[in-house]
């Protein structure tokens, strides 16, 4: 738990006031708990006529004597009243002192839990902030091996799991304990014998419930897991429905979810237990120990005659108040258990290392001046190399075209120009300098890239377009969705350049969809453009139009095209022929076809297709 609280410090520090005053408050709660029992005493006393008689008014001797003082005053008070033949006067003074005591209490709780509301929100919000910040940072590795959903579930569920579960830790250790403690200092002034069987009760009671609430924080950790795991379910389902119902495989998925939601149901179930179990043990074991002072205190007002009638009746009320907090304990000392299990996975993606970062002092350009540098590249996702001695140089200006069969590494030259992923040996250098020294928002502003997967989001596809550059004008955006050739569809919609075009585009056929992603990148406007695969998934007649598209943007500029579909890289500068992570050749069209090698081979296999 210290560990925890370490952690949260730096998101607490700017709540520290609602920190404050939350304690003072909290304090303040424990101490009109305590006063609001010890004032039914006189209120008691007045009504069965057994007042002290206080008939001279008492003289302040100083702060030592200050609560002897007020109680003097207080039944002096009440002593004139009633000497007066005003009893009933006296009953409404000293119930008024009582309404005003549990006044004072509940006010203190309300702004107790107005400062603990701050606190709470503050953290959750600034944890979710952090949060998001650090899922989008952290390197494209991490989800290849992170299920996307587990991580939502840790963003979403655990952080309001530390919200409402970690954040009983304050009233855990300030509220409760100093009630039982107030409670306890009340007790010990009217019978310290009683008190005793307070002081039994206690360790007994925390002993059993701590032996009940054993395993807790593990099994909370394994239902948060279970948690995140049936969100990507959810979420998987959802990205993939098309193959789901496309292969009958619904049974499979209803299967798979039924698994999750019957593991989850019996982890919750075997939590829910022993939380339940916290509430009643603690009351049974209060309860005891009523009967056993009920018994002693009994005993002691009715035979020995040396405690008083209204002394005992308001002890019993103290030892009452201290079974509430008593109770409250046991439950938050479960609920922190669960807060302690979420902020461990919560922090464990908050700590989790960017591999793929920025240098201090990274070096800044917004220009390209010269050439690309692949030299001596060696790469690998596991054990065996997707790529090997791989070298070669693009020149500004220049088109250089990447082709190959499927699994030869083609797309893995676009994932470490982009540095979603750093090579293992060797260098990428852009204008001399590795790109690992770049700063890397300033090399990913060099570029632009159009994937075989036209990544769009549910909004509309003007605001699509401006992740390229977000302050273009309206004029800008249809310049741009000119040259990638979709302004012919754009301008027919019914709101234009306005319309929400669906989750991930789903409005749009493919090749709307890829003209959209191009209109994007031709925003942007970089100098590098990467293009990998862009046409792969489209049909024909789609293909035609992308293709215009491409040229259109590709004029002028420094292009790296990874090409599955030939008759896009016929106008290369200088096509490179790939096996297995190693080139097989290089050279134009004409000399390619001239050698009669493995790129004549593929072009006439595709001539057939």
């Amino acid at each position: 738990m210290k560990k925890i609280i370490e952690k949260l410090k730096p998101y607490i520090l700017p709540f520290k006031s609602h920190v404050v005053w939350n304690i003072i408050y909290n304090i303040l709660y424990a101490l009109f708990g305590t006063l609001s029992f010890v004032t039914l005493i006189p209120m008691m006393k007045v009504l069965f006529d057994k007042t002290t008689k206080v008939t001279e008014a008492p003289k302040y001797t100083g702060i030592t004597e200050l609560f002897n003082y007020l109680e003097g005053s207080f039944y002096y008070k009440v002593t004139q009243l009633t000497e007066n033949g005003n009893p009933q006067i006296a009953l409404l003074y000293v119930v008024a002192l009582v309404i005003v005591t549990f006044l004072l209490k509940n006010l203190a709780g309300y702004l107790a839990s107005y400062h603990m509301m701050h606190l709470r929100n503050g953290v959750m919000a600034s944890l979710r902030n952090v949060m998001y910040n650090k899922i989008i940072d952290l390197p494209i590795s991490f989800y290849s091996e992170k299920r996307k959903g587990d991580v939502m579930a840790r963003m979403l569920g655990d952080v309001g799991e530390v919200q409402n579960s970690f954040f009983m830790l304050l009233e855990l250790i300030i509220k409760e304990p100093l009630t039982i403690v107030f409670s306890i200092i009340m007790m010990f002034t009217f019978s310290w014998k009683l008190t005793l069987f307070v002081f039994i009760f206690i360790p007994i009671s925390g002993l059993i419930i701590s032996r009940v609430g054993k395993n807790l924080k593990a099994q909370s950790l394994s239902a948060q897991n279970e948690g995140g795991y049936m969100i990507s379910l959810v979420e998987e389902s959802l990205s993939g429905l098309k193959v789901v119902k496309s292969y009958n495989a619904e049974g499979i998925f209803k299967n798979r979810f039924q698994n999750s939601v019957n593991r989850l149901l019996n982890l919750s179930n075997k939590i829910g237990k022993k939380n339940n179990l916290a509430s009643p043990l603690s009351e049974f074991l209060g309860i005891i120990t009523i009967a056993v002072l009920l018994l002693y205190g009994g005993t002691l007002v009715l035979i020995d005659k040396s405690l008083d009638g209204t002394v005992f009746i308001s002890f019993m009320g103290l030892a009452y108040n201290i079974l509430t907090p008593a109770k409250a304990i046991s439950k938050a000392s479960y609920a922190v258990k669960n807060g302690i299990a979420a902020a461990e996975r919560v922090f464990e993606v908050l700590e989790q290392e960017n591999t793929i970062d920025s240098k201090e002092n990274a070096f800044v350009k917004s220009t390209f001046d010269d050439k690309v540098s692949i030299e001596n590249i060696n790469f690998r996702y596991g054990e065996e190399n997707v790529l090997k001695n791989f070298s070669i140089e693009v020149p500004k200006g220049k088109t250089v075209a990447l082709v190959g069969q499927s699994g030869s590494g083609k797309s893995t030259i676009a994932n470490l120009l982009t540095r979603f992923y750093d090579v293992n040996e060797g260098s990428i250098k852009i204008d001399g300098t590795d790109v690992r020294d770049w700063n890397i928002h300033s090399l990913r502003g060099l570029m632009g890239l159009v994937t075989q997967d036209s990544i769009l989001f549910n909004d509309t596809i003007k605001t699509n377009l401006l992740i390229g550059k977000p302050d273009a004008s309206d004029e800008e955006i249809i310049e741009a969705l000119k040259v990638a050739n979709a302004y012919e569809f754009v301008k027919d919609l019914p709101n234009g350049i306005e319309t929400n075009i669906g989750d991930a585009g789903g409005k749009l056929s493919g090749g709307q969809k890829q003209r959209l992603s191009i209109a994007r990148a031709v925003l942007k406007n970089p100098p590098i453009m990467i293009l990998d695969e862009a046409t792969s998934a489209l049909d024909t007649e789609s293909e035609k139009f992308v293709q215009v598209a491409l040229e259109n943007m590709m004029q002028n500029r420094t292009s790296i095209v990874i090409a599955h579909r030939l008759s896009t890289i016929q106008k290369a500068d200088n096509i490179v022929v790939m096996q297995k992570g190693e080139i097989v050749e290089q050279g134009t069209h004409a000399e390619l076809l001239a050698k009669d090698g493995m790129y004549s081979k593929l072009v006439m296999m595709q001539s057939f297709e």
